[in-house]
């Protein structure tokens, strides 16, 4: 099915005049300028939720021209067109996006995970547009020894091999193939390896939503692996403010970005960030690693917590775009918080089968030792010799 919201198409489109930006191949629309600077007709597939609709109210706050291509309704910014479609459907993108190809400065692409996703993207749009931007992950990076990964580090290409499977490998061609098409043809790109967010409406419920029910119920927050891992986490605004950075900047084009936020932790400590949110104490405890193989986590699902630390720079993306992620852990998760009280916990089911599995295992074993502390491999004593450094 195609639908196209109201008036998406009222008197057959918008045309509009064109000039070079800095490639013979390359158009670019004629710009508006507001209170913001100059101001962009923007196309964002997606939209509807989480980053993307974090990212609409972000570019409507900035003063854009918003129009939104998704397949499932969520209220929208006043002024936001809406196109209704599946792009993966067959002859969706070309009967809907075809005649309005020539409508958009800016696209941004949140919904593409392989490079048959992106190709009728490009076919559309290239040469049409002055910024082409991709959302990637920072699921691409394989582990690093020296810490933290830029741009530079190592990714998985191979679903067999990649450290976050299929879902990076198909990123990681994304990428590849934005690449080749900017080399070939100018095509205007600039790819965001986002780290592990985290914000209001969260798309999954084993996220901030079931946890924060598990703490308003007094329920333990069961983890396990490598509890001191670092997490690099990012709010989702901080995401959408680095997306729509991206606008106006010539530097930006051909490149790739890390996106992360002002501050990284351990595993333990964001449960511990999380229950300071709700305005709990958490009782948190670690599953000891001889438990039946199926037996998981019910909260941790970051891969840290198997491989170990990674933490992000974002160097680059505070040169060249003049990012600056504005959010501490602690006010992100008030904020997500505050989204669960006002109307959020609802939209959400929540299913604690598998924390009381765990939980009766724990009771046939007679409970998890308590033990003196953690082994030490350096002792305070040793510390003394710092005064010598």
């Amino acid at each position: 099915m195609i639908r196209i919201g109201d008036a998406a198409l009222a008197g057959g489109g918008r045309r509009t005049e064109f000039r070079p930006l800095g490639s013979g191949s390359l158009k670019a629309h004629r710009l508006r300028h507001g209170s913001m600077g100059v101001t962009m007709k923007v196309l964002v597939m997606g939209g509807n939720r989480y980053i993307g609709l974090q990212l609409v109210r972000e570019l409507v706050a900035q003063g854009h021209d918003v129009t939104v291509f998704n397949s499932h309704e969520a209220p929208l910014p006043p002024g936001v067109r809406r196109l209704h479609g599946d792009r993966h459907a067959p002859g969706v993108l070309d009967a809907v996006l075809g005649p309005l190809r020539d409508d958009f400065d800016a696209v941004f692409d949140n919904t593409s995970y392989t490079p048959e996703h992106l190709v009728p993207m490009i076919d559309l749009f290239r040469g049409r547009v002055r910024h082409f931007v991709f959302t990637s992950s920072i699921a691409v990076y394989e582990m690093a020894a020296a810490q933290p990964i830029d741009e530079s580090s190592a990714v998985g290409r191979d679903a067999a091999t990649a450290l976050y499977g299929a879902y990076a490998a198909g990123k990681v061609q994304c990428e590849d193939l934005l690449a080749r098409e900017h080399a070939a043809n100018g095509f205007p790109f600039t790819s965001l390896r986002v780290s592990h967010s985290c914000g209001p409406m969260s798309p999954a419920v084993s996220r901030e939503p079931g946890t924060f029910k598990r703490l308003e119920e007094g329920r333990p927050l069961l983890i396990a692996g490598k509890v001191e891992a670092m997490v690099h986490f990012i709010n989702t605004r901080d995401v959408a403010r680095a997306l729509v950075a991206v606008l106006g900047k010539e530097a930006a084009v051909g490149q790739i970005y890390n996106v992360a936020g002002k501050q990284f932790c351990s595993i333990v400590n964001y449960m511990r960030l999380m229950a300071e949110a709700v305005g709990v104490a958490p009782d948190i405890i670690v599953m000891p690693n001889d438990l039946p193989a199926d037996m998981r986590s019910p909260i941790v699902h970051w891969l840290e917590a198997s491989r170990g630390s990674m933490v992000f720079s974002i160097d680059k993306a505070r040169r060249d775009l003049g990012w600056e992620p504005q959010l501490t852990l602690a006010e992100g998760l008030a904020d997500s918080y505050a989204w669960f009280v006002d109307g959020g916990r609802e939209r959400y089911e929540y299913d604690f089968s598998a924390d009381d599995a765990v939980l009766a295992e724990l009771d046939r074993r007679g409970g998890i030792p308590m033990e003196d502390g953690p082994e030490r491999t350096v002792f305070r004593a040793q510390l003394s010799t710092l005064k010598n450094m």
